[in-house]
């Protein structure tokens, strides 16, 4: 080999080497840096969808006497959209089937109670006539047994607050209720005593709603709503119990125009009860104008508290 080639052989093998360096000490660095880099982002994508998605709750219509001969279970259940207190129309047969067996079996043991637990979450919101909507869908769902011909002196209903309680991908609530049986022990009276209590202090304290002109919405507070919900109690176990909506004017205008108008606020009255779950045999409404006046008419402020609605019971 003359020392010319052998100069240039040198170089060559000097600039292979270099390049080599550069690589491992360089370029390969960096390519893993990037590649940790976007493993770290897609990881961190993956962990926060799956985070986000919560499992369904899916509640069985489930009941179980331990004291009798009652004991099902169906995988499936009365269902309700996220915030609403009625119940989705699409109810299967086989909860119906359920239905059916449990009406059967009250009707054939009147010393039994039905409690029924309507779950809610706290983030639903809440536009019933009841406190809380666990309450609004465990009267919805005795409503339903009492279609079926249960009494509904044997239900009572409760609310139970929920967050474990999770919605679908729709939105639908699978079975937000939970069922317990109870049995009446021989002479116990303390139901019959607790009602008559709970009836007097209704009619000492009756719901007054207050209207403006040309009013279309009725809001409830949280205690108004309290008292919706005790008289709701109270029908259920008071054979011909009635709630009582009376409505009432200022005396400004004609005796006649003001009983149409007063008739007209009980009976939208009437008609927000009823569509919020209340059985409209059990609502009765009427007018008295602008007769028994509980504040002055000769002020403006007295006229405003006389445009009312009384809702108690009979």
């Amino acid at each position: 080999m003359s020392k010319k080639t052998g100069y240039l052989l040198g170089i060559l093998l000097t600039i292979i080497l270099g390049t080599i360096l550069y690589w491992y000490l360089c370029c390969k660095p960096c390519l893993e840096a990037d590649k940790v880099a976007i493993d770290n982002t897609t990881n961190t994508e993956d962990v926060s969808v799956k985070t986000d998605q919560k499992t369904a709750t899916i509640n069985a219509f489930a009941v179980k006497d331990v004291n009798g001969d009652l004991d099902f279970q169906i995988n499936d259940n009365l269902n309700f959209k996220t915030s609403s207190p009625l119940i989705i129309d699409s109810i299967t047969s086989s909860v119906g089937e359920g239905a059916n067996k449990l009406v059967a079996y009250y009707n054939s043991n009147p010393n039994k109670l039905l409690n029924i637990y309507g779950h809610y979450r706290s983030d639903e919101v809440n536009n019933s006539v009841f406190p809380d909507l666990g309450l609004a869908r465990a009267n919805a769902a005795k409503n339903y047994f009492v279609s079926k011909g249960m009494a509904s002196k044997n239900i009572n209903t409760y609310g139970k607050l929920d967050d474990n309680f999770n919605a679908n991908a729709e939105g639908v609530l699978q079975g937000p209720l939970s069922y317990e049986v109870k049995t009446v022990a021989a002479g116990d009276t303390s139901i019959e005593e607790d009602t008559k209590k709970l009836g007097d202090t209704i009619k000492a304290d009756p719901l007054i709603l207050y209207f403006d002109t040309a009013q279309a919405t009725i809001s409830l507070s949280d205690s108004q709503r309290l008292k919706v919900s005790n008289m709701v109690k109270y029908i259920d176990k008071v054979d011909g119990a009635l709630i009582t909506v009376t409505g009432f004017t200022d005396n400004t205008g004609s005796r006649p125009t003001n009983i149409k108008l007063g008739q007209g606020r009980a009976d939208f009255t009437k008609q927000y009860l009823i569509q919020n779950g209340i059985d409209s045999s059990k609502i009765q409404s009427f007018s008295k104008g602008p007769d028994l006046p509980i504040a002055d008419n000769a002020t403006e402020e007295g006229r405003a508290k006389n445009r009312r609605v009384e809702v108690t019971i009979n």
